[in-house]
């Protein structure tokens, strides 16, 4: 399965950069840091829907997405073009992401960021927070109960908003019984990887109104954020849409209008 060699990696991954800069060091620099407001999460609270725009080079399904890839630039347009939020990727193999890119991107824009990436271990949360990142995405079907709520205490200590994703009704229940105040539904089927908008449709009517939910995934028009935003969704998570679009500005324009 796709979603457990990418945890492979990730693992393997981390393990290298501990070598480089320890878990010590990474934990002792996120905490010095002026804690976060949660921006993440304000944001997607606000009146109406919120987008978060998504910077993606690449994907397992899809390939190369942007053969050019002006990341600072694209996280620029999406908040000019009005985006609430921006998620970055920084997973390296499959989606040829780079912690690198969010640091830059977050010294060029104001709005939040998420890290978008596979978080298998605390490391990477703390190292979010020194990559300029305001949320982080923790997985349900990648980390157990006890895990996210270590991790969602660990966001809490840091400012950092998380967002904990969930596609099936087992998924819900056990982001909500973690603590979750944000969860968001993945359309796509990461076992699978086919895609399906109604999910989050079917999903948010388990998830009670408190707590802010967001669709991921598969949302390509109009009438996707119509029904959406007639399901009591906050907000939609955005990426090959608008990475493949040559105006982002008009692009968003047309699936908030």
């Amino acid at each position: 399965m796709i979603l457990d060699t990418i945890a492979q990696a990730t693992k393997i991954r981390v393990e290298k950069e501990k070598k480089e800069k320890s878990l010590e060091a990474v934990k002792t620099e996120a905490l010095s840091l002026p804690k976060g407001d949660f921006s993440f999460e304000k944001a997607i609270a606000k009146e109406g829907m919120t987008f978060i725009c998504e910077v993606k080079k690449a994907s397992p399904s899809k390939g190369v997405i942007a053969e050019n890839f002006p990341f600072v630039e694209i996280a620029k347009e999406y908040e000019q073009a009005g985006a609430g939020c921006i998620s970055v990727l920084t997973e390296p193999e499959f989606f040829k992401g780079d912690k690198k890119y969010l640091k830059a991107i977050s010294e060029q824009v104001s709005i939040p960021l998420i890290r978008k990436d596979f978080v298998v271990d605390e490391y990477m949360i703390y190292d979010a927070k020194i990559h300029g990142a305001s949320a982080v995405l923790l997985i349900c079907s990648l980390l157990d109960e006890e895990t996210i709520k270590d991790y969602l205490s660990i966001c809490d200590d840091l400012g950092l908003s998380a967002l904990v994703e969930a596609h099936d009704e087992e998924e819900i229940e056990k982001a909500i019984r973690s603590g979750a105040r944000m969860i968001g539904v993945n359309n796509r089927d990461l076992k699978t990887f086919t895609v399906d908008i109604s999910n989050s449709e079917r999903l948010r009517k388990l998830v009670p109104s408190d707590i802010l939910f967001i669709a991921e995934s598969g949302i390509k028009t109009k009438e996707d954020i119509r029904r959406l935003k007639a399901a009591k969704v906050n907000g939609v998570l955005i990426g090959e849409t608008f990475m493949r679009s040559d105006n982002k500005m008009e692009m968003l324009k047309e699936l908030d209008s």
